[in-house]
């Protein structure tokens, strides 16, 4: 799902941090053995995760689409030794690829995997009262909004939601499947959103940045939050 031109693809990868031997054999495994190998992240999006989470200093992650795990790993790299990123998803054949990689990582403890529809997943985290740092949404596009209206009460002022795929190989420009409409919808509902800053940025196939706003307490907006 990749938009720029492949040369200039293979330019911004080598100027990025490269990935660790380990992340370079989940992604070879992937392609080579896993249905819709373009559902796993790439390696210069793996190190934006990674930078994302250390310069905020974040301790606790929620993933929303783990897949094969190396966004899991990605994000938990990022994490100190006693952070803890709780990563969803519903395929057992992806995810039994990624218990594989958790275990041989040294990030590995910090990640716990639920297997499951995610919208209840996040449900049952809001209902333990978790609270999250950081939440990156890349599962099915369609629940897009419904994922970010579950997590952003988990989100503390200042923290952060990322979601990916939202260029959706330029198709939000001229939208046909149901899909393509999804993300549009969500690309939408966060600019419109008094409750968060934003950004969209031109990264793989488009990641939506938004920061959730410290909100005073006479601000009609923070009944939503």
């Amino acid at each position: 799902m990749d938009i720029l031109p492949e040369a200039l693809e293979r330019y911004i990868e080598s100027h990025s941090a490269p990935a660790p031997p380990l992340l370079q054999e989940l992604r070879a495994e992937t392609l080579g053995t896993l249905a819709m190998p373009q559902m796993q992240v790439g390696p210069v999006e793996g190190a934006l995760l990674k930078l994302l989470v250390g310069l905020m200093g974040a301790k606790r992650v929620l993933e929303v689409g783990t897949y094969s795990g190396y966004s899991a790993l990605s994000l938990a790299s990022g994490l100190p030794d006693d952070g803890r990123l709780v990563t969803c998803d519903i395929d057992p054949v992806a995810t039994g690829v990624a218990r594989r990689y958790f275990e041989r990582s040294p990030h590995g403890h910090k990640i716990e995997l639920r297997l499951g529809p995610a919208i209840d997943t996040i449900r049952a985290l809001a209902a333990a009262s978790e609270r999250f740092d950081l939440v990156f949404l890349d599962a099915d596009k369609e629940s897009y909004v419904d994922y970010y209206e579950a997590a952003l009460p988990m989100v503390p002022p200042g923290g952060l939601i990322v979601a990916d795929n939202t260029l959706w190989s330029g198709r939000v420009l001229d939208p046909q499947q149901p899909s393509d409409h999804a993300i549009v919808r969500f690309n939408a509902h966060v600019a419109a959103d008094d409750r968060v800053e934003h950004v969209l940025l031109s990264v793989r196939d488009g990641v939506m940045l938004a920061r959730k706003r410290p909100v005073a307490s006479d601000d009609p907006a923070a009944e939503r939050t």
